[in-house]
C-alpha cells in the first residue's frame, strides 16, 4: 500500500473541502423562505378627539375642531427613550438601572447568547470532523492457549498506535445548509426578543411609576378630605357636648370620617406593592428605592396630548415581537429542508493518518506511518416511514409558525387600537370630572351653610362630602390613566428602542 504522508493528506482534504462551494444550489432540497406579507386593514382608528374643556353639545363633551385641536402627531423621536420626555430624573434613573440590572432582561440576553453559539455550532456540519486517538496494547498468551500452543510457548507482544481520523459529509442535498439557515433565523429571532423585552421592561417601569404617583396622590386626596370631615365631626361633637347639638348628625359625621379613613390602608398597601415592583424591575431587592420614592413630587406627569393620523403599518411590522415571529417562521421553513434531506443519501470523505508500531522506539519512524482516504455513503432505505413523518411534521410546524406570525400582527394592531382609544377617551373622562369636582366643592360649602342656618339636615352635608371625595379621587385616577394609556400606546408602537427607522411610517 502506498503511504500517504501528513502534508499530502492535509492537501487532499483541503482540496475536497473546496468542493463544498461547487455543490449545485438546485440540489438543495426543501423550500426557500419567502417573507410572508400580512395585510393590515386601514380602517380609521377609534379616535375620540380632544375634549376642549367645558364645551358641551347634546349632553356630551364636544370634540375640538381641527383648528382648536392642540394634539401633536406621534413621531419616531417621541418613541425613542420616551421616558426622558417626562423630565423626571428619578424615573430616568430607574429605567437606566433596569436596562443594566433587570434579571428578566438579562435572561433574554442570555437566550440571545445561546442562540449565537447555536448558530456558530451549526457551521460545524459544513466542515470536516477530525479526531485524534491513540492506544498502547500489551498482549500475553500462555502456551496452553490456542495461540500459545500454535507457537509452542508463551507469547508476549506489544503494539503502539496513534493518529488522526477525519470525516467530512459532502452536503449535496443541503440538509446542513438548511440547518445553518434555521439557526441563523432563530438567532435573529432572539435579537428581536431582546428588543421586545426592552420595550416591555421600559413600559412596565413607566406604568408602575405613574401608578405609584397616582396612588400617592389618591392618598393625599383622601387625607385632605379626612381632615375636612374630621373638622366637621369635631364641631358637631363639641356642640353636642354643649347640649345644643344633634346626636344623629354626630354619628353620621363619625361614620363618614371612619369610612374615609378606611380608604387609606388599601392605598398604602398598593403604594408598598408598587415600590417593591419598581425595585424588582430595576433589578434590586424590594425596599431599595423606598426612601427616594416615598415623597410625592409637586408636579404633573401629563405630557402634551398626542394623536395618530392613521395606522402606522410599517411601525407595527417593525415591532420586535412581530419581527421575532417572522424570523421563527423563517427558521421553521428551513427545518423542512433539514427533514427532507434525511430522505436522500449521505456522502462522506473519510481519511486517517497515524503511526503503528510494535516497538515504542520505532513509533515515530518513517516506516511506521500509515494513511487512508476514500469515499463512503449511506442511505436509509427503510425506517418504517419515520423520516417521511418527520418531514410532514416539519411542514405542519411551518403552517403553525405562519399562523403565529399572523396572530402577532393581529395582536399588535389590536393593542394599538385599544391603547389609542383608551388614551383619547381618558381625556373626555378627565374633562368631565374636572367640572364635577369644582361643582362638588361648591356643594360642600353650600350644604354646610344651609345646615348651620337650619335650612337643611345633615344628610346634605354628608352627601356633598362623600361626592367631593369620590370625584376628587376619580379625577386623580383619570389624570394618571391618561399617562398610563399614553405609555401603553408607546409600547404598542414598539417605543423604547434606541435605533428606529420608522419616522416616515409614523407620519403615514
Amino acid at each position: 500500500m502506498k503511504v500517504l504522508y501528513p502534508a499530502a493528506a492535509v492537501a487532499a482534504m483541503a482540496m475536497v473541502c473546496g468542493c463544498e462551494s461547487l455543490t449545485p444550489k438546485w440540489l438543495t432540497v426543501g423550500p426557500d423562505y419567502e417573507k410572508k406579507d400580512v395585510a393590515i386593514e386601514s380602517s380609521p382608528l377609534a379616535d375620540a378627539g380632544f375634549a376642549p374643556g367645558d364645551r358641551v353639545k347634546g349632553g356630551d363633551l364636544a370634540i375640538a375642531s381641527s383648528e382648536d385641536d392642540p394634539r401633536v402627531a406621534v413621531t419616531a423621536e417621541a418613541l425613542q427613550d420616551w421616558w426622558t420626555r417626562f423630565n423626571d430624573p428619578l424615573l430616568t434613573e430607574i429605567v437606566e438601572r433596569a436596562i443594566t440590572n433587570n434579571l428578566s432582561y438579562a435572561m433574554a440576553q442570555e437566550r440571545l447568547l445561546q442562540a449565537r453559539w447555536a448558530y456558530a455550532a451549526s457551521f460545524g456540519g459544513l466542515l470536516p470532523s477530525v479526531g485524534v486517538g491513540g492506544a498502547m496494547t500489551r498482549a500475553g498468551y500462555h502456551k496452553e492457549t490456542s495461540k500459545g500452543a500454535a507457537s509452542r510457548g508463551n507469547i508476549h507482544s506489544s503494539s503502539y498506535q496513534g493518529g488522526f481520523d477525519a470525516t467530512w459529509e459532502i452536503d449535496i442535498f443541503g440538509g446542513t445548509r438548511r440547518a445553518n439557515e434555521s439557526a441563523r433565523a432563530a438567532m435573529e429571532a432572539e435579537y428581536c426578543s431582546v428588543d421586545a423585552a426592552l420595550v416591555s421592561l421600559t413600559a412596565e417601569i413607566g406604568m408602575a411609576y405613574v401608578n405609584l404617583r397616582t396612588t400617592q396622590a389618591r392618598i393625599k386626596t383622601a387625607k385632605a378630605n379626612l381632615k375636612l370631615q374630621s373638622e366637621t365631626y369635631e364641631i358637631l361633637r363639641s356642640r353636642l357636648d354643649s347640649g345644643i347639638g344633634d346626636e344623629l348628625a354626630v354619628n353620621q359625621a363619625k361614620y363618614n370620617v371612619d369610612q374615609t379613613r378606611a380608604i387609606i390602608p388599601p392605598l398604602k398597601a398598593r403604594e408598598e406593592a408598587l415600590m417593591n415592583a419598581l425595585a424588582i424591575l430595576a433589578g434590586d431587592m424590594p425596599g431599595t428605592w423606598h426612601v427616594r420614592l416615598a415623597e410625592l413630587p409637586a408636579r404633573d406627569w401629563l405630557l402634551a396630548p398626542q394623536k395618530l393620523e392613521s395606522v402606522p403599518v410599517n411601525v407595527l411590522r417593525a415591532r420586535p415581537d412581530v419581527r421575532a415571529a417572522e424570523r421563527l417562521l423563517a427558521a421553521q421553513v428551513a427545518q423542512v429542508g433539514v427533514a427532507k434531506a434525511m430522505l436522500f443519501p449521505k456522502f462522506f470523505i473519510n481519511g486517517s493518518i497515524g503511526f503503528d508500531s510494535t516497538k515504542s522506539t520505532d513509533f515515530f519512524h518513517r516506516d511506521a506511518v500509515y494513511g487512508t482516504i476514500g469515499p463512503s455513503f449511506s442511505w436509509p432505505i427503510f425506517k418504517g416511514g419515520a423520516l417521511y413523518s418527520k418531514m410532514k411534521e416539519a411542514e405542519s410546524k411551518v403552517d403553525e409558525a405562519s399562523m403565529r406570525y399572523e396572530l402577532a400582527v393581529q395582536t399588535a394592531l389590536g393593542e394599538l387600537r385599544d391603547s389609542y382609544s383608551s388614551y383619547t377617551q381618558a381625556y373626555h373622562r378627565f374633562e368631565s370630572l374636572k367640572g364635577a369636582v369644582d361643582a362638588a366643592g361648591a356643594a360642600v360649602d353650600i350644604s354646610n351653610d344651609l345646615y348651620k342656618n337650619g335650612l337643611a339636615d345633615f344628610n346634605n352635608v354628608l352627601d356633598a362630602q362623600r361626592s367631593k371625595l369620590n370625584l376628587e379621587d376619580g379625577l386623580t385616577e383619570a389624570r394618571g390613566e391618561i399617562t398610563i394609556n399614553l405609555i401603553k400606546l408607546y409600547k404598542a408602537l414598539g417605543g423604547g428602542l434606541a435605533v428606529y427607522e420608522v419616522a416616515e411610517a409614523v407620519e403615514e
